[in-house]
């Protein structure tokens, strides 16, 4: 641990791992050498108290002997990365961007950022790249996380949250479907929650190739072949409708659209649905009966349906199933998406998404535009249209887009064709990350930035939920570690605009709160001292009309220039009072449960999307007969830049592996334990085999945590949804030799 003191009583934050934002209290290592350890904080409704190993050795990345703490930059001389000044690499990060965009023109300089940045980091970021490089190429990795449930929440509801309603109601419902989810391993606090069903008298079913350990806890397990979730969705609607389980009277007074989903489901027959997705016909009944028989019932997809080619068609047809038997919108039932990362949520809410403007405003919206652009003090005209999504933006390195400023990814891990992009990067006239690791994707940069990291800066994230959370500084960083609010302020006044980033993070968040108001996801009537004072607020939560950042009184910035010596200075976290115009006005509520009125949509009614089944972009041949599918260990977290760097979480989870039926072993001549080498169209893996009962005979499994010569996404397919613009991580066809062959 570093020394800086460690404060006298518990902070109150959060863990700065999943979506869950667990909360924690982090008080003075007991062991007595300035650092923190993490304490439980019961009261906090989400977790209660209850940590997973990751959220309990968090602060282990604190430490100094695992984490960056001074700047480095690549010399001309020796080509590696050397110690740098703070003044230094700055600079070089201005003239590398500089140079580019004068040189190739702002659409020259892409800009990633991450899942993981808080609220006020994301915005500052789609600031910086739309007002101070003027381009529109900036994604994030959270394009990789749950965009095409996001796509399908906007075509159905009109409005994206991951969560429509709080996780305290799942308990109360009559049945969850889970899609695609392994909770006991990627959110381990939020499996109570469905034990807490089955105590209840509740019913959950599993939809997962792998037996995995969620599943063993269902009552219906269904194991569909990898990429046939849409069959499987669209052959339970063909259920509800052949049984009379519709409900006529909902589908009339709140939807659009019955009829076309209703024929395209009636296409999809259960034996041919069996014959696709390996699925039986008897439980396809037993699944209709357990979802339809109570009252309430819910569905929740994640990466598993997500993930795929046609992600934002599967998420449609799994809504179709919820809005036919009229469960959206109503107490106790709905759809949810089980967002992954930290912040991805409040992450393409405020500005990282190619498409969108903070408050979740359409970039294409002249409206939108003109609402942002007066919070910013620029011409509407100058903010360029949408760009890249994160995938084609990270193949179009080295080509259209010459320099790259990155911030808070590790994209050699983490995304498809992981070799491809990892030569992608390498192309580059000019790298710059900023992280709080030397990452893989770190060590390919020409300067690499030291940050600060949850404990050591206060900020706010969104939920699962859509509850908006503050995560406050409990210890100073170590000396030569800066904020990426301030790495945003620097550069942009070393580019020319000297003022509109501000290094507070309360400031910035009381100009997102104006930039936000009137948007779909309204935060203005959120304020520090709220999230401060009550465990949460979950949007949208609108100031009151008329009010300072009310959608009707939204005051812009001042306009860009020059900002005085000392400006713009790190304060202490010290709550601001609320809005004075507000002081006799009841502030608003927040929305925890959305829809139970009326959808978000222009006419109120929910709209179902005739959707079709289709193969996944890539399927088994000769040359390469099996299926992968690719997820996470409980023990290690995305990338595993930050979780590899903890002796305990390695322990647990020291590396890679194949997991595959014992058929399959048998097959092909490896035993338990025995390296074994998986070969894609796209690029080798090696790892241990892991034999077991638990997945399907035509499927392997690996996780995607690890570099190197186990890297699952150098096998991964990079196809595209054409709406929401995933990739298909979770279906590809490879083959297996023992590794001794090649």
């Amino acid at each position: 641990m570093h020394s800086t003191a460690a404060p006298a009583s518990p902070t109150l934050t959060h863990c700065p791992y999943c979506a869950l934002q667990c909360g924690m209290g982090l008080a003075p290592d007991p062991q007595g050498d300035g650092g923190l350890a993490v304490v439980e904080r019961a009261e906090f409704p989400v977790n209660r108290g209850a940590l997973c190993g990751k959220g309990r050795t968090a602060t282990a990345v604190l430490s100094s002997r695992v984490r960056l703490t001074e700047p480095l930059i690549r010399t001309h001389a020796t080509g590696r990365l050397e110690p740098a000044t703070w003044e230094e690499a700055l600079d070089r990060i201005a003239e590398g961007l500089s140079r580019t965009r004068t040189e190739h023109g702002p659409d020259a300089c892409g800009v990633f950022g991450g899942g993981g940045l808080t609220n006020e980091k994301a915005y500052g970021l789609g600031k910086f790249a739309r007002v101070v490089l003027g381009s529109s190429q900036i994604d994030y990795n959270g394009r990789f996380c749950m965009s095409s449930a996001a796509a399908a929440h906007q075509r159905a509801f009109g409005l994206d949250r991951g969560l429509p309603f709080p996780l305290e109601d799942l308990p109360r419902t009559g049945c969850v479907i889970l899609v695609g989810s392994n909770l006991a391993e990627t959110m381990p606090p939020a499996l109570r929650y469905l034990t807490e069903l089955r105590e209840n008298g509740g019913s959950l079913i599993v939809v997962d190739p792998r037996r995995t350990k969620t599943a063993e806890q269902a009552d219906l397990h269904l194991a569909p072949r990898p990429g046939t979730d849409l069959a499987l969705a669209l052959g339970l609607l063909h259920l509800v409708v052949a049984e009379g389980r519709t409900d006529e009277a909902y589908i009339r007074e709140r939807t659009s659209g019955w009829e076309e989903a209703r024929s395209a489901a009636m296409a999809h027959w259960p034996e041919l649905v069996e014959r696709i997705t390996g699925v039986s016909v008897p439980e396809l009944r037993e699944a209709v009966r357990l979802f339809c028989d109570p009252e309430a019932a819910m569905v929740l997809t994640a990466r598993g349906p997500e993930q795929q080619s046609k992600g934002t068609d599967t998420v449609g047809a799994w809504i179709n199933l919820v809005l036919a038997t009229g469960r959206a919108g109503r107490p106790l039932s709905g759809y949810g998406c089980l967002t992954g990362q930290g912040n991805g949520q409040g992450g393409r809410e405020h500005g990282q998404k190619a498409d969108q403007l903070p408050g979740y405003r359409k970039l294409t919206d002249p409206a939108a535009r003109a609402h942002v652009a007066e919070v910013w003090g620029v011409d509407p005209e100058s903010l360029p249209g949408p760009g890249r999504s994160a995938y084609e933006l990270l193949d179009a390195l080295g080509s259209d887009i010459k320099s790259l400023l990155l911030m808070g990814s590790n994209p050699v891990v983490s995304a498809p064709r992981a070799a491809h992009i990892e030569e992608r990067l390498k192309s580059l006239d000019f790298l710059a990350v900023a992280d709080v690791v030397l990452s893989e994707t770190a060590q390919l940069a020409d300067v690499v930035l030291p940050v600060t990291q949850w404990a050591e800066e206060t900020g706010t994230t969104t939920n699962l939920e859509g509850r908006v959370l503050l995560r406050r500084q409990a210890v100073e960083p170590p000396p030569g570690v800066r904020s990426d609010l301030v790495v945003l302020h620097e550069l942009a006044a070393r580019l020319g605009v000297e003022k509109g980033f501000p290094t507070d993070p309360e400031e910035v968040f009381e100009e997102l709160r104006r930039a936000s108001a009137g948007g779909p996801a309204d935060y203005s009537g959120i304020t520090y001292r709220r999230l401060v004072e009550e465990e949460g607020v979950f949007w949208p939560c609108p100031a009151p009309e008329g009010t300072e950042y009310g959608a009707a009184a939204t005051a812009p910035s001042a306009p860009v220039t020059p900002l005085a010596a000392g400006d713009g200075e790190d304060s202490a976290l010290d709550p601001a009072p609320d809005d004075p115009a507000s002081a006799d006005t009841a502030p608003h509520p927040g929305t925890p449960r959305l829809f139970l009125d009326r959808f978000a949509t222009e006419d109120g009614r929910a709209r179902f999307m005739p959707v079709t089944h289709r193969a996944a972009a890539e399927e088994p041949d000769a040359e390469y007969p099996v299926l992968l599918t690719t997820g996470r260990v409980v023990a290690q977290y995305q990338s595993g830049a930050q979780t590899r760097r903890v002796a305990e979480l390695n322990a647990a989870a020291p590396g890679p592996f194949v997991q595959l039926h014992p058929e399959l072993a048998a097959r092909i001549g490896v035993a338990d334990g025995e390296d074994i080498t998986v070969v894609s169209r796209r690029g080798t893996a090696v790892a241990p085999a892991r034999v077991s009962r638990s997945i399907r005979p035509d499927t392997v499994f690996m996780p995607f945590h690890w570099p190197g010569a186990g890297r699952a996404n150098t096998l991964t397919h990079p196809a595209l949804d054409p709406v929401s613009r995933m990739p298909e991580f979770k279906v590809c066809a490879v083959r297996l030799e023992r590794a001794e062959t090649r």
